[in-house]
């Protein structure tokens, strides 16, 4: 897998490139990783919602995209990872592939002592905000009008597949300014509270979490 670190780029021309990139490789091109950032920037997946944007007084430009979810939010101090990756030809299927993305997320947050959970049926990984560290679930039951009662998301995954490959991908959030994130209701869940690793207090820079979260990923799209 060829890995290239594009630093921080605009969004739009970034997309056009995973996707002329996507519709011309051949079933011998290789795979790449793109790592990128970029300026703020909401993007509106294929099941976006206009109402999920509830107020934007900065003017941050709204994207509509052809990847899979609803709204997010893009912005610096976030690594951005856009694998292209051949399915068919690493055998496997897009569940196991959305799989594998939350994995390296969840290794790449171990390594600076952060727990990433999964919550059923919302992509994405979570951190437990009264214990971050902590492997155990939340105690007691989950109230079904706030499934994400105690958590915080600080990744989100937002896919697309075309001829069994892939392009979009996933964000994990570094030392962002959050503020951006009250203006919608993150991936379509109203009041869902968004943090990243210096919320957490995890002292870190953006290089060392892009090394560590592109080597896990090509880790796990490489076997």
């Amino acid at each position: 897998m060829i890995v290239k670190n594009l630093g921080r780029v605009d969004y739009l021309p970034t997309e056009a490139a995973m996707r002329a990139f996507t519709e011309a490789r051949s079933p011998e091109t290789p795979d790449e990783l793109w790592l990128c950032e970029h300026p703020p920037t909401y993007t509106q997946g294929l099941a976006g919602k206009a109402e999920h944007v509830l107020m934007n007084p900065s003017g941050i430009p709204i994207v509509q995209t052809n990847r899979g979810g609803q709204v997010t939010y893009h912005g610096p101090g976030q690594v951005v990872a856009y694998p292209l990756v051949d399915l068919q030809r690493l055998g496997i299927y897009v569940r196991e592939y959305v799989f594998r993305l939350e994995t390296a997320v969840i290794q790449t947050l171990e390594s600076f002592g952060i727990t990433g959970h999964r919550v059923a049926g919302a992509p994405g990984i979570y951190v437990r905000l009264d214990d971050p560290g902590s492997h155990a679930a939340l105690a007691g039951p989950v109230p079904q009008d706030d499934p994400f009662r105690g958590l915080g998301k600080i990744a989100a995954l937002g896919i697309k597949v075309s001829r069994h490959c892939t392009y979009h991908g996933v964000a994990l959030n570094v030392a962002m300014d959050l503020q951006p994130y009250a203006g919608i209701n993150p991936c379509g869940y109203a009041g869902m509270q968004t943090v990243d690793l210096a919320t957490l207090r995890v002292s870190t820079d953006w290089p060392t979490v892009a090394q560590r979260f592109g080597d896990r990923l090509v880790a796990q799209m490489t076997r």
